[in-house]
């Protein structure tokens, strides 16, 4: 600590040695800072700030109807195009700027100190409220040297920025809706294409396309084996119900009759075990029928068999109706009889409407499985292009729908979805916001005594003097044998006084002017400008 001091000495008693060329570059640089502060120019700021609401009352309706905007990042790019070179180009004509402008170097100078100049920035009003997430504080702020000229650059970026964000809401919806048209377009005549395939495809393929309640080929088979078998137990079940009443119907003819009951008894009982017969063989037919063909040796012979028991049933019932001819009325009025032979009837009806049904199943099973082999190619070809169909469908009604919200979205940016409010309108202050003079005086006489220090310090630290002799001893590393002390006159010690004085006189001098200075400020700035040619 004690060399600390002797060193801070040493310094101290350096300068003073050489105090007035300290106290002349004060004096000089202090001079040279006030003329630069004073001929600094005067910069004005202008600014404005715009609220800008992009959630309006027209958006609660236009929810699920309207394309969502995203309007925050909208705002974000035109904010970043504001400042893009042909927008300051822009400004710089609006507002004069560039009257001075000669070269395409001088105009490029000029639009890249706009850019630096003009600030804008962004704030949300309600911080972290995320329901007014969309409400943002946009401030527009720029520096001219003079005030008016600031306030006509800074109207017209306001004025850009609401006219950027409104037409680049319209050109992005034009611009969907373009799109979505050009789209639309494609997707219909690919939609018309799928139609024409799949209708001539049906027409190629009619009574093979799988759908509805028919289901698909194999369905359908299945469908029709099980009715054929269904139609054949009805159709047994009917003729043994058949003959039963032919058996009750021929016991109440033989005991209505009476007296000629041997006689026709007889033949009523022959008639019905030809007719037992026929049955037994139709049905045996119905069998070979579902194996083979209609040529098959077995299906022949089975049918002459059976036309020759149907010619002989005939007989049989022939003789037996001229044997009961001569008493025929008890077999009319007898009600048993008459209740049994319309029970026969009904299932005769019956028998036939089982027949025809299993007919028409054989002749559908014989029809289908003529196209077992192309059956599964024809259902892979009609979903394969009904599956097409359906998504190029579903496409277009998605786009026609898009476009239709695209155009509502359109509407309601012309009738304003975004709204702006200026909440300061441009304006300036009548006070310029640079140069801090004050400030700046105040620094330019630190640094005036800081310089004047450091001139008259600088030959001590060049060539070093010793001001005792411990410092001289520490400096040539050898013994100090004696001191002769200088014994100063009165007349020397008034002298120093004097220049005391004086050195003080000059520093408060300095501090003084520079306390005028900041007093005077922008003021004598101003005076003095005018002045200068």
């Amino acid at each position: 600590m004690k060399d600390t001091f002797a060193l801070i000495y040493s310094y101290a008693r350096a300068a003073w040695r050489r105090r007035w060329l300290a106290v002349v570059t004060a004096w000089m640089v202090a001079i040279t800072g006030w003329i630069i502060v004073l001929l600094l120019p005067d910069h004005y700021e202008a600014s404005a700030r715009v609220f800008v609401n992009a959630k309006t009352a027209l958006q609660p309706v236009l929810q699920g109807i309207a394309i969502e905007e995203d309007y925050q990042s909208q705002l974000v790019l035109v904010r970043e195009a504001l400042l893009s070179r042909p927008q300051m180009q822009a400004v710089a004509r609006k507002t004069n700027l560039d009257a001075n402008v000669r070269t395409p170097a001088q105009l490029d100078a000029l639009v890249t100190n706009l850019q630096r100049q003009i600030h804008v920035s962004v704030a949300s009003p309600i911080a972290g409220n995320q329901s007014r997430a969309q409400d943002s504080v946009y401030t527009i702020s720029y520096q001219h040297p003079d005030r008016n000229k600031s306030i006509e650059v800074v109207r017209t970026l306001l004025d850009n920025f609401q006219e950027a964000t409104l037409s680049g809401n319209r050109s992005g919806t034009n611009e969907a809706q373009t799109f979505l048209t050009r789209q639309i377009g494609e997707l219909e005549k690919r939609l018309q294409e799928s139609e024409s395939r799949l209708g001539d495809f049906k027409k190629r393929n009619v009574g093979m396309i799988p759908g509805g309640e028919r289901g698909d080929y194999f369905t359908r088979l299945g469908n029709e084996m099980r009715g054929l078998q269904d139609a054949e137990t009805n159709l047994s079940v009917a003729r043994s119900r058949q003959a039963e009443l032919q058996r009750q119907l021929a016991r109440a003819r033989d005991s209505v009759l009476g007296t000629v009951a041997s006689g026709t008894g007889g033949t009523a009982g022959a008639a019905l075990e030809v007719s037992l017969q026929r049955q037994q063989k139709e049905k045996q037919l119905s069998d070979l029928l579902l194996r083979y063909t209609d040529k098959h040796p077995e299906v022949i012979a089975l049918r002459q068999s059976i036309a020759d028991l149907k010619v002989q049933e005939a007989k049989e019932v022939a003789e037996m109706r001229r044997d009961s001819a001569t008493d025929a009325r008890p077999l009319t009025v007898n009600p048993v009889y008459q209740e049994i032979k319309s029970q026969l009837n009904s299932v005769q009806v019956e028998i036939a409407a089982f027949a025809g049904a299993a007919a028409q199943h054989r002749q559908e099973i014989a029809s289908l499985r003529k196209f077992v082999d192309q059956a599964p190619e024809i259902e892979q070809e009609y979903t394969r292009l009904t599956r097409d169909y359906a998504v190029t469908k579903e496409q277009y009604q998605q786009l026609v729908a898009r476009r239709e919200q695209a155009m509502v979205s359109d509407d309601a940016a012309r009738s304003g979805s975004i709204r702006f409010e200026n909440v300061d309108p441009p304006r300036a202050g009548y006070e310029p916001v640079w140069p801090r003079r004050q400030r700046l005086f105040a620094v330019t006489l630190v640094v005036a005594l800081l310089a004047g220090f450091g001139v008259a310090l600088l030959p001590h630290l060049i060539v070093p003097t010793f001001d005792d002799v411990g410092t001289l001893q520490r400096a040539l590393g050898r013994p100090v044998l004696g001191v002769i002390s200088d014994l100063g006159s009165d007349s020397r010690r008034v002298s120093q006084r004097q220049q005391i004085r004086h050195v003080v006189l000059a520093s408060a001098l300095l501090a003084a002017v520079t306390l005028l200075l900041m007093a005077v400020g922008s003021s004598g700035a101003r005076v003095l400008q005018g002045m200068m040619p």
